[in-house]
């Protein structure tokens, strides 16, 4: 099932967001670093080259992600032209206070009592935008909650009197071209409740992790111990094997897989499982090109899905 969400508010956030741009110097985009490529808004790439205005990719949840996937996606995003990427966790006050020395090296034309440099923090919901900003501020004036989509408004501040920087709300895009993006989205809490099944993706993450963490998975729910061979399970296995480790039984006898897939998203996105990445680059362009593959075979014509990352 293809994972669709796109609130109403987030129509008139674009395009408050368009008009911002217009007065902006630059634009520092929050990025999910387990998913840095699902976690990239298409839109906002549209209004930032519309402009031509240089960004900063901050991979947030950095302390989430696998070290050496998130150091790849960094390569990758820092060969693209009028880009800087950094990886760090907006939680830490340290690594948030780095932000400001980066930006001014990035639009050194601007940031003098003169010409103040205007920054314009962008990204999808939950990504970490309004704890960047409480950090960079030292002070509590962005709501943050666990929910996606908790912002719905624009806020302006000043940093000192050489630099400004505007936060706005979590944006998605209309249509998310890849179902897997939706799955990694959903499983890492960027999508609303409201337009997922927890079970589905539980299973989704599951068969990602299964494939590429077996060893973290056998240590946090013990699988060895159960007898159960960890390279031999899918998804739907993993699944019931936590219900019986922790006893997650429905009234009626049977296993609760509502109440495990709930718990089994909540390990991943607390970091209780380890630290994972559910994508690379080098995963990235291989889904990308089996997509356009298999679209194109469908189709019987060339499809206009991009072939790699995004930009």
């Amino acid at each position: 099932m293809a994972i669709q969400w796109y609130p109403g508010h987030m129509t008139q956030a674009r395009k408050k967001a368009e008009e911002t741009m217009e007065f902006t110097d630059m634009v520092i985009e929050v990025l999910d670093a387990r998913v840095p490529a699902a976690s990239h808004n298409p839109m906002i790439d549209e209004m930032r080259l519309f402009r031509q205005r240089p960004q900063l990719k901050i991979l947030n949840k950095a302390d989430l992600a696998d070290p050496a996937a998130t150091q790849a996606w960094l390569n990758y995003f820092n060969a693209q032209p009028n880009t800087k990427a950094v990886a760090l966790s907006c939680k830490k006050a340290g690594d948030a206070k780095k932000i400001p020395a980066i930006c001014r090296k990035i639009a050194p034309h601007r940031g003098s009592h003169l010409k103040p440099l205007r920054m314009l923090i962008m990204g999808i919901p939950n990504v970490g935008k309004s704890t960047l900003m409480n950090a960079l501020l030292n002070r509590r004036v962005a709501k943050v909650g666990d929910e996606p989509a908790v912002t719905k408004s624009q806020q302006r501040f000043d940093l000192d009197d050489t630099m400004s920087i505007t936060d706005t709300p979590g944006m998605m895009w209309p249509k998310i071209a890849y179902e897997s993006d939706g799955y990694m989205l959903a499983a890492s809490h960027a999508i609303g409740r409201n337009a997922v099944i927890d079970e589905d993706v539980a299973v989704f993450l599951a068969d990602n992790l299964l494939k590429n963490y077996p060893a973290l998975l056998n240590a946090r729910y013990k699988l060895d111990a159960m007898k159960l061979d960890v390279t031999q399970m899918d998804g739907v296995d993993l699944l019931e094997a936590i219900a019986k480790r922790r006893s997650y039984k429905r009234h009626d006898g049977l296993w609760d897989t509502e109440k495990t897939a709930v718990a089994f998203l909540t390990d991943y996105r607390s970091g209780a499982i380890g630290r994972v990445s559910l994508e690379t680059p080098a995963s990235r362009a291989e889904m990308t090109s089996s997509t356009q593959i298999n679209n194109t075979s469908e189709s019987g014509s060339e499809t206009n899905s991009p072939t790699d990352a995004p930009q």
